[in-house]
């Protein structure tokens, strides 16, 4: 099977489809620790809840990218986008000012590097 110089195999994951992985284990386990937290406080915590949802929603993507055929990949790049936006946005409102703890601000990072991540693996493929 061909590859080009970007690692695409015609449909099969490239090196940046794995850095995305990557990135998206990490913020999902950093958002299941916060839960479980949260959690371990107040088992109705709403915050809790939602760190546990979004840990969810990552470990979906994860299965989604590995598992899937090419088309489903390309919709989750595509919904991973205003998922992780969303998630960078609803902390620096929810937090705001004290948005640099040092937890909040390691997620943000790898958040944002995923976005990257989706962006170019979105501009790929259109």
């Amino acid at each position: 099977m061909a590859t080009d110089a970007a690692g695409d195999a015609g449909g099969d994951l490239t090196r940046l489809h794995y850095v995305g992985v990557g990135l998206a284990a990490v913020t999902g386990v950093i958002h299941l620790v916060f839960g479980a937290g949260a959690l371990a406080a107040d088992l109705a915590d709403p915050l809790g809840i939602a760190f546990i949802g979004a840990a969810a929603g990552f470990a979906a993507g994860i299965v989604g990218v590995l598992r899937g055929d090419e088309r489903l990949r390309s919709w989750v790049v595509l919904l991973g986008i205003p998922f992780t936006a969303g998630q960078v946005v609803l902390y620096v409102a929810l937090n705001w000012p004290a948005i640099f703890g040092i937890g909040g601000v390691a997620d943000k990072l790898v958040q944002l590097a995923l976005l990257a991540v989706l962006f170019e693996l979105y501009r790929r493929e259109a």
